[in-house]
């Protein structure tokens, strides 16, 4: 019997709720991981707000909300003994995971596209008042089902620094493995949020000259400096899009950018970012989740430069592995520390999420 905290949720506008619920038994192949932080991503904001509906993917109510996390094994199924990479597992050890679970047999999975997985199950999409009751990162567990990748923590990778890996960072990986980011070859960021300060440093790493952010809080502007922007343009010092792109021109030899990264989250930027790409630009859209949001674009501009826009939902699973080598190799040089601006007790998350409003916290956390 295994008893604990969920902090559930029943509704957009309706507080979060403390219950202490349990679990008879861990199943076959299923690991019950005891979270030990888990992020506040912006979904979760919209979600909490009811501008992005958890109903609209399958989801029910009341569910736990709290996907990007991390955590330790608490205890092991039948059948389960190491991770997906063959590292063996036992309690204790600290892990990460993908939030959603392919079943790994549809013709989607078959085909190498397990992120639209025809049987697709996520986390915050099931119920919080029947068992297994732990459907959500914001917890004091999780059980993670039978069959989900799950892969082993470095040592030397602290959770503040591992919890943005299975969602934030393997978005963006899977988003420039997308529309394959050449050496040598110039980005735009659109938003230093968390996303957005995660992908300029992916694009650094992935040899890009020239990266370029854009955001109008000045704090995440000098942050993005430090995760290795070249440039930054402040949306409150340029106020007009026609003024920015003009900037990007500059900076890119006047060829435009080869790459444009959404991570704003309103559709009023893909526009002007696809009017800062050049021929041929790749434009990825990640940050746009909230249903029934428009914008209006010259198509002729998108035509007759050759311009590609990709959709990017979740990631497959595997890159998560490369994040947690990426978090590795880079821990020393880039302030990944800072990406975690305050910490929450379970029994304080309605604060957490008033304070989550704020955009000068890059995220904030709950620590149960």
């Amino acid at each position: 019997m295994f008893k604990g905290r969920i902090a559930r949720f029943d509704g957009p506008g309706q507080p979060f709720q403390i219950e202490t619920v349990s679990l008879p038994a861990v199943g076959h192949g299923e690991i019950l991981i005891r979270v030990s932080r888990a992020n506040i991503c912006g979904s979760d904001v919209h979600a909490w707000h009811g501008t992005f509906a958890t109903r609209g993917l399958g989801g029910q109510l009341p569910t736990v909300l709290g996907h990007e996390m991390v955590g330790a094994v608490e205890a092991l199924g039948d059948g389960v003994s190491t991770d997906s990479n063959g590292s063996p597992l036992s309690p204790g050890t600290r892990v990460v995971f993908p939030y959603f679970f392919p079943c790994h047999t549809c013709r989607n999975c078959l085909a190498g596209r397990r992120n639209a997985c025809l049987k697709l199950k996520m986390a915050m999409l099931g119920r919080a008042d029947q068992p297994p009751y732990f459907v959500g990162g914001y917890a004091d567990y999780y059980l993670l089902p039978a069959g989900a990748v799950v892969y082993t923590v470095p040592d030397n990778v602290s959770d503040d620094i591992a919890a943005g890996a299975n969602c934030a960072l393997s978005q963006v990986m899977y988003g420039l493995d997308r529309v394959d980011l050449q050496l040598g070859e110039s980005v735009v960021v659109q938003g230093a949020g968390a996303l957005g300060l995660y992908a300029v440093a992916v694009a650094k790493a992935r040899g890009a000259a020239t990266v370029i952010a854009v955001d109008g809080v000045r704090e995440r502007l000098e942050l993005a400096k430090e995760f290795g922007a070249d440039a930054i343009i402040d949306i409150t010092e340029v106020p007009a899009d026609r003024d920015r792109t003009k900037i990007v021109r500059t900076l890119t030899e006047g060829q435009g950018a080869d790459v444009v990264v959404e991570v704003v989250g309103h559709p009023s930027a893909i526009d002007e970012g696809l009017k800062m790409l050049g021929q041929f630009g790749r434009y990825v859209e990640i940050g746009n989740i909230n249903i029934g949001k428009t914008f209006e674009f010259d198509p002729s501009r998108f035509v007759f430069a050759n311009k590609t826009m990709v959709g990017v939902s979740l990631y497959d699973p595997a890159v998560l592995s490369r994040a947690l080598a990426f978090l590795d190799t880079f821990q020393d040089t880039l302030p990944f520390d800072r990406l975690a601006a305050a910490c929450y007790s379970l029994d304080d998350i309605n604060d957490a999420f008033a304070a989550a409003e704020g955009k000068r916290d890059v995220r904030a956390s709950i620590v149960p």
